[in-house]
């Protein structure tokens, strides 16, 4: 099985390479300092399980699980931390394992062999049914072959784009290997769809104006990279777009 240590301090990875290299099953295929790295090199790697430390700069251990399960190789995550009140939202990530700090063998390896026993597509079909309850604070979009993360608090709108959905934001705009519907459900509280191929952030809406032919367009407070085509509310949507534009 591969495996890929992710901790941002050395002394914890140095640790956790120590008992790998004692088990004759696992092979370390990389490590990462910071949630980022650890996204990147889990989809160039492709390890079947990830060592995740929960509390890191950045990116924490919980919303880089959430990043991994969208992997087309999704691994499994075993998360381990010096934090016993993790336990809950660990558990929500579906971890296959869950490993207290300072690390010992026994748990760690018992941790490992649980997920060892599960078949490559059960380790798959885990990973991808993970649901964190706590919202992402980025998306990711794959940039001339490198991973980018995009604050959501940046993003006006998520625009489907043929098999592709792109995200507009504060510089500029990328491609998202995501669904619209799956973005609708995950910021819900943040983002109003105004038709079937459009979601606009709430705090971004400016005003609904009508146009020359009759219909309702919603005015960006700063729309200069958005098609004005793009912004047409269709008739289903208009009450719940204004009710949502009041509440803000």
């Amino acid at each position: 099985m591969k495996v890929l240590i992710v901790d941002d301090e050395k002394p914890a990875r140095d640790r956790l390479r120590q008992i790998l290299d004692d088990e004759a099953d696992y092979e370390v295929v990389g490590e990462a300092g910071n949630g980022q790295d650890a996204i990147s090199l889990a989809a160039r790697q492709k390890p079947d399980i990830v060592l995740l430390d929960i509390r890191m700069p950045g990116l924490d251990g919980i919303e880089t699980a959430h990043h991994l399960n969208e992997l087309e190789h999704a691994p499994a995550v075993v998360f381990t931390t010096a934090y016993d009140e993790y336990a809950v939202d660990a558990f929500e990530a579906r971890a296959i394992g869950y490993v207290l700090k300072p690390v010992r063998r026994s748990r760690l390896s018992a941790a490992l062999a649980h997920a060892s026993r599960l078949a490559g597509t059960t380790l798959r079909e885990v990973a991808a049914e993970a649901h964190l309850e706590r919202q992402r604070r980025h998306v990711c979009a794959t940039v001339q072959g490198n991973l980018k993360l995009i604050p959501v608090e940046d993003i006006r709108c998520f625009i489907a784009d043929q098999k592709y959905v792109r995200a507009e934001h504060e510089k500029g705009r990328d491609l998202l290997d995501a669904s619209l519907k799956s973005l609708a459900e995950e910021f819900a509280d943040r983002f109003v769809r105004i038709h079937r191929s459009v979601l606009i952030a709430v705090d971004r809406i400016e005003r609904i104006e009508k146009t020359a032919e009759g219909k309702s367009r919603v005015v960006l407070r700063d729309g200069s990279h958005v098609d004005d085509k793009e912004l047409i509310i269709s008739r289903r949507h208009v009450a719940e777009v204004r009710r949502r534009l009041k509440e803000s």
